[in-house]
């Protein structure tokens, strides 16, 4: 939503950038060797945990703020914003990370906490208390006006209000409204928030993904809404007389579930080892308070109001005779940086497979979770290869910090730009996925080694020159 704080005007600020470009420069030059992962048979992105699905438009209800900074006041909009959910329905939303810009039309997906800035944030509770306990949830402005002693309150002033009082905790900054009115009622909800839990997802299905032998039940998968009732869409071609159905415990049809309703994938006996994706869609309410987060890196949004929107979830099956039948899903866990990924093996021989130089085995029977470390606003894209064509994708953007927790990071000054390739594991002629070295690794470190020294050098005669 808001630009970055201006960098001031100081001697050598040429230099900086053209050192940063050859910095920048060599990352580019190691991601362009190194290539980007084969194309997979499926994808399976951490955000496509369920939920809402919705597109920013812009501010609806807003006021005028101002940020007091080291490097002096920074005024700037706060207020509601408006979404488009994808099936139909219409969100509003107050942001965190006050410092991130929200890019325009940008694709969000409703988001655990610990996949944001949130899930590390010990006053995350407050922040919902906030959003429970003002504009819009509470549209009596008269009675909110007479709580925060803010006569006169306006919708705008209000939802400029609500906005401050949320940016104090999540973003720990010192930020105030202009109108003396939103300025009290942010004052107020500042000091009476209380902690409150996250709420639950609108919709889930747990685990997400899977695995088996022909002539069994695959599962169960557990349906996780707030909604009455859900719809399952059953894999393609479920019609056939051969094919993979969805049914309970009983082995029943299934189209119809609510709440905690357990299904499974029913595969025929005589089926060749593939896979198969089922769908569960449901008209409801999203909770207030759950996050929404995008792989732009799109400001993170909170939710503050949902009109009855659609939500979805989907979850796979792999299927084989015998050997290593693996079940992949994924997670950001914003509290260890990583991508927590949880593999599950229900064959009769181990699963292995690398990332990141570390190789993991999977035990048969065995489900493990395997956390990946990875870089800051940086995209990722793994791919994980298996027995008989199997082929699971990963892909994002780890977004767990606030411009105020970067600040106070003095390895990582917000001056210096994020390289934009992304990490990736590279081709190999194998059936598991590779990734941290290659035949290329040479040419990478030359490439890199000589750029970093060029810009080395262009700091030292320009600062020679500036000393003269």
């Amino acid at each position: 939503m808001f630009s970055s704080l201006a960098a001031p005007s100081l001697p050598g600020r040429g230099v900086a950038r053209l050192a940063a470009a050859a910095l920048v420069s060599a990352l580019a030059v190691a991601g362009v060797v190194n290539g980007a992962a084969p194309a997979a048979a499926a994808q399976d992105g951490p955000r496509d945990q369920g939920g809402a699905t919705a597109t920013i438009g812009g501010l609806k209800t807003h006021g005028t703020a101002v940020i007091h900074g080291d490097d002096g006041d920074q005024e700037v909009p706060a207020g509601l914003f408006e979404m488009s959910v994808e099936g139909g329905g219409m969100l509003q939303t107050y942001c965190v990370d006050i410092q991130n810009p929200t890019q325009k039309d940008a694709k969000y997906q409703e988001t655990p906490w610990s996949g944001t800035s949130l899930g590390t944030n010990k006053d995350a509770g407050r922040v919902r208390w906030i959003l429970q306990n003002s504009y819009p949830q509470v549209n009596d402005l008269a009675a909110l006006a007479r709580q925060a002693d803010a006569r006169g309150l306006t919708e705008e002033d209000a939802a400029a209000g609500t906005q401050v009082a949320i940016w104090r905790y999540s973003d720990d900054t010192d930020v105030e409204a202009v109108d003396p009115q939103a300025e009290r009622l942010a004052d107020y909800l500042e000091e009476h928030a209380r902690t409150l839990a996250e709420p639950e997802a609108s919709l889930t299905l747990d685990p997400p993904a899977v695995s088996g032998h022909p002539g069994e039940r695959l599962g169960p998968v557990t349906v996780r809404t707030n909604a009455d009732g859900a719809t399952v869409t059953p894999p393609v071609a479920a019609t056939a007389d051969d094919a993979v159905r969805i049914v309970d415990k009983k082995g029943e049809l299934v189209t119809k579930v609510t709440d905690g309703t357990q299904i499974f994938f029913d595969v025929p006996e005589d089926a060749e080892p593939g896979t198969a994706e089922l769908s569960v869609q449901a008209s409801t309410t999203v909770p207030v308070g759950r996050a929404f987060a995008s792989e732009s890196r799109s400001q993170t949004q909170i939710l503050a109001g949902s009109s009855e929107s659609t939500v979805a979830a989907t979850a796979s099956a792999t299927w084989a005779a015998g050997g290593a039948i693996p079940a992949l899903s994924a997670e950001e866990n914003c509290a260890e940086g990583a991508l927590d990924i949880t593999a599950r093996n229900e064959g009769d021989a181990p699963f292995t497979f690398e990332l990141l130089d570390t190789e993991y085995t999977i035990a048969p029977g065995e489900t493990r979770t395997v956390p990946v470390p990875l870089p800051e606003d940086r995209a990722y894209d793994f791919t994980i290869r298996g027995p008989a064509g199997f082929e699971q994708r990963f892909t994002g953007v780890l977004d767990c910090r606030t411009q105020s927790a970067a600040l106070a990071d003095a390895t990582h000054p917000l001056s210096e730009p994020a390289p934009s390739t992304p990490v990736t594991t590279p081709s190999q002629d194998t059936d598991l996925a590779e990734t941290g070295s290659s035949n290329a690794t040479p040419l990478i470190g030359g490439a890199a080694i000589g750029l970093v020294v060029i810009g080395g050098a262009v700091l030292l005669l320009l600062r020679r020159k500036q000393e003269g």
